[in-house]
């Protein structure tokens, strides 16, 4: 299991594949037992992925608020703020990371570990709980994400946070949510088709971080096989509707139909192993050239090695995904003006 590409963020076809007998006797009649056996078997993935993560974090130099409400009651989805120990010179930039794992599955404890690297070099950095399926439809996670942006700016003196230099972050299905909100902060009609008033101004918002995403459900409703399986069940469990492809839920996601030249500047990218890669990300990518959006790609060539699959950027054992690591703070230095320092992990501290 150590060896397949498990992220809790994606669509994992070894695990849908191996639910082929549950599938048939439900996926007709309703996407829930076997949206939790995704769930279990992404659960899993994640626990193995944050064993490894935690490998690479320095120990000390950085505090952590954990479990903030920011919806005001207890039992619903929580906020974690990593901020640098020794942060000086004022409010820090803030980097908001929406974790994925298919709309169904996931957590913000399974990317701890790289949002408190990412705090150790200079940023603050949050990671943004919020209502998985099918115990929540659509768009409660989006509208949720506003409300964690509306928490943070209210109380960005408390953190030490610049409530006007906002990076919107995520990965897999939590990169096409940080896409679509950063949609709704620039486009207002946009915002009120989903019945949000945005909880910052297009001049908060300094960029994205996009790793691994899917931004285009037309491409997804024509994958086959078991990974068709696996996003047929998810998508039916967040839209609430079997049919999910014909719905207005899915048209509204599909954030390459959408952007706008005012979108903010974007660091994209995908392993040259992950299906997503070439129908998603690259895609994207090319949209928001073409529009005149600034952007920073991070791709490989398809006979790279070694391969770097979904969810890669954080297997930081390899050095391609430590080199991407690099970028992303260069990236994040450029859109806020701020200067990220240099941090040895603790692997590299006893090598």
């Amino acid at each position: 299991m150590r060896n397949l590409p498990f992220a809790a963020a994606g669509f994992m076809a070894g695990a849908v594949a191996a639910a082929g007998t549950l599938a048939a006797a439900v996926i007709h009649k309703d996407p829930r037992p076997s949206a939790f056996f995704i769930r279990g078997v992404f659960s899993s993935g994640g626990r193995v992925r944050l064993s490894t993560l935690r490998r690479h974090v320095r120990a000390g130099g950085v505090r952590a608020h954990r479990g903030l409400p920011y919806l005001g009651r207890s039992k619903r989805p929580t906020l974690d703020v990593f901020l640098p120990e020794n942060a000086g010179g004022g409010p820090l930039p803030v980097v908001v990371w929406v974790h994925g794992g298919a709309w169904i599955s996931g957590s913000k404890e399974n990317v701890a570990p790289y949002l408190q690297i990412l705090a150790a070099h200079g940023y603050a950095v949050v990671g943004a709980g919020y209502s998985i399926s099918p115990e929540a439809n659509y768009p409660q996670a989006v509208t949720e994400l506003n409300s964690a942006l509306a928490y943070l700016r209210e109380h960005a003196s408390d953190y030490g946070i610049d409530p006007d230099r906002i990076v919107l972050a995520g990965d897999s299905a939590g990169a096409q949510l940080a896409a679509q909100l950063a949609l709704m902060i620039t486009d207002p009609e946009y915002a009120r088709r989903t019945g949000v008033v945005p909880a910052a101004a297009r001049e908060h918002l300094l960029g994205t971080l996009l790793f691994c995403g899917v931004y285009d459900l037309k491409a997804m409703a024509r994958l086959k096989g078991a990974v068709g399986w696996g996003f047929r069940t998810a998508l039916w469990a967040y839209t609430g509707k079997k049919d999910w492809a014909r719905t207005p839920a899915a048209e509204h996601m599909s954030i390459l139909d959408h952007v706008n030249p005012d979108f903010p500047p974007t660091f994209i990218s995908g392993g040259n192993a992950d299906y997503l890669t070439e129908q998603q990300s690259k895609p994207l990518a090319d949209r928001l050239e073409e529009l005149g959006v600034q952007v920073v790609r991070r791709f490989w060539p398809k006979d790279h090695k070694p391969s770097l699959g979904h969810e890669y950027q954080f297997k930081l054992e390899l050095k391609d995904s430590r080199m991407v690591l690099a970028d992303t703070l260069r990236f994040l230095d450029t859109v806020t003006g701020g200067q990220s320092v240099p941090v040895r992990s603790e692997l590299e501290a006893a090598a």
